[in-house]
């Protein structure tokens, strides 16, 4: 049996097998075929290639919809699923960065384009390169008005009430006396729908001028002058000191000069040229109020006086942070010989006051100290003494104020001394009733500087030399 013939199907077989070569395609063809067919060595039927070719194509489209799921982290999958590489077979690598930033589709559909042609994501105001004209009016909106097109719409500010102007204003006015700008202050009022109420600005900010110092009141007249033509009209001055000049018995309640005041400040509105050289003039034997002629009186002196040469746009005085280095020196310098004259500590208290420069009161005890090693005689020495002890108690010159002087008078000395040979004795004696007086420390009394000299005492110490301050 096993050397028989072959049978039908056998030789079928072998006549397949003894035909010609086949060509590469049609063997690779051949090949694929049977693998397909045969699986573990068994044959499959139709219907199950059928089902399994299925499984493959939908297999086959869920690694497509990973791998555009997916092209933003730089990576992308064959067909079979592994990550495809490089030319040098390296996996690229992934940015977070770059997949933050992506704005292409994330929902698997489409072809991985941006968003919205680029116009998607937080931030983004439309596709790149557009421009944005204005939106025309749909004629057939059914809330279309045709009045609106020819509409202007304007910033309406309610006008200011009478119980809130004071109010309002009195803030302004105040922070002005500390930065003394003019044109900020004018930028409020303008901001402000003043209206009628326009006069009571300057009678406010005199009112309030009238209870600060002396540079606050020259800040009032140099804003009046710059207010007047910008928010102010002449009208507007003239009855505001009509309406100050009426009130004057309540303002000296407060304020006992309020009439030399006023009076200063008429003088002065009316050489700025906010007030009109007639309005002394309508006046004239028609104000029955003690305080009111006070006024004018004032303002009528003064003017007479400007007309002989006196400088009324400088009646108040510079304030004292705005005045010179030179011009305070020599104010200080007066100050003190008024005082060796009369000796008056209030009067010399009072004088420091109104200089305004806290600031700079080292320069009093400065000047103080080299008058006294300039002096001759222990008059100066005494008076200044006690000038620097009352001023000490009163609190108008403080510590740091005190030391800084001192420590000038130390840094000095060397020069004072070519001048003035005692220099260093008269200090050290001044220093040390200074400290026994108790206005000044003993840190800052052991820093006094002194002389030693080298010197001869006589032939009989035998030529030794003596260490001796004096």
């Amino acid at each position: 049996m096993g050397l028989g013939l072959p049978s039908d199907n056998n030789r079928g077989n072998a006549d397949d097998l003894s035909d010609s070569f086949l060509s590469g395609e049609e063997e690779n063809g051949i090949i694929t075929k049977n693998i397909k067919n045969e699986i573990n060595g068994n044959w499959i039927s139709a219907p199950n290639s059928i089902h399994e070719a299925r499984l493959k194509a939908k297999a086959k489209r869920r690694l497509r919809k990973t791998s555009s799921r997916d092209s933003g982290r730089g990576d992308s999958f064959s067909e079979n699923g592994d990550p495809s590489r490089g030319t040098n077979g390296t996996v690229p690598p992934t940015s977070p960065k770059s997949k933050l930033l992506d704005r292409k589709s994330r929902a698997g559909k489409g072809r991985g384009l941006p968003k919205k042609g680029g116009a998607g994501g937080k931030g983004v105001w439309g596709p790149p390169g557009e421009v944005y004209d204005l939106e025309e009016v749909d004629v057939k909106d059914p809330n279309y008005d045709e009045a609106q097109e020819n509409c202007v719409y304007e910033t309406v500010v309610p006008p200011l009430e009478e119980g809130a102007f004071e109010k309002t204003l009195t803030p302004i006015v105040q922070e002005y006396f500390e930065h003394g700008d003019t044109n900020e202050v004018a930028e409020l009022l303008g901001e402000l729908n003043l209206g009628s109420m326009s006069s009571g600005v300057p009678m406010l900010a005199v009112s309030l001028a009238l209870e600060a110092k002396a540079s606050h009141r020259e800040l009032t007249s140099r804003l009046l002058t710059d207010l007047c033509g910008r928010v102010l009209s002449r009208s507007d001055v003239e009855s505001s000191f009509d309406k100050l000049l009426r009130e004057l018995p309540d303002l000296v309640l407060d304020t006992p000069g309020a009439p030399q005041l006023v009076g200063q400040f008429i003088a002065r509105a009316v050489k700025d040229q906010i007030l009109s050289k007639s309005y002394l003039d309508g006046y004239k034997g028609r104000v029955d109020c003690v305080h009111a002629r006070a006024a004018l009186d004032r303002a009528a002196v003064l003017l007479k006086m400007g007309m002989g040469g006196l400088r009324i746009d400088n009646l108040w005085g510079t304030g004292g942070g705005q005045r010179p280095v030179t011009q305070l020196v020599r104010e200080m310098t007066l100050l003190l010989k008024e005082y060796l004259l009369s000796g008056d500590n209030k009067e010399a208290e009072r004088c420091l006051r109104e200089l305004e420069v806290p600031h700079f009161h080292h320069e009093f005890v400065y000047e103080a100290i080299v008058m006294v090693l300039e002096s001759k005689g222990e008059k100066t020495f005494k008076m200044v003494l006690q000038l620097l002890k009352f001023l000490w108690v009163s609190s108008i010159i403080t510590v740091d104020q005190m030391r800084r002087g001192y420590e000038r008078v130390y840094m000095d000395i060397a020069e004072i001394n070519i001048d003035v040979p005692r220099a260093y004795f008269i200090l050290e004696q001044f220093v040390d009733k200074s400290f026994s007086a108790g206005f000044i420390c003993e840190k800052l009394r052991d820093l006094c500087p002194s002389r030693g000299r080298k010197r001869f005492v006589s032939e009989g110490d035998g030529g030794r030399f003596k260490l001796e301050s004096y």
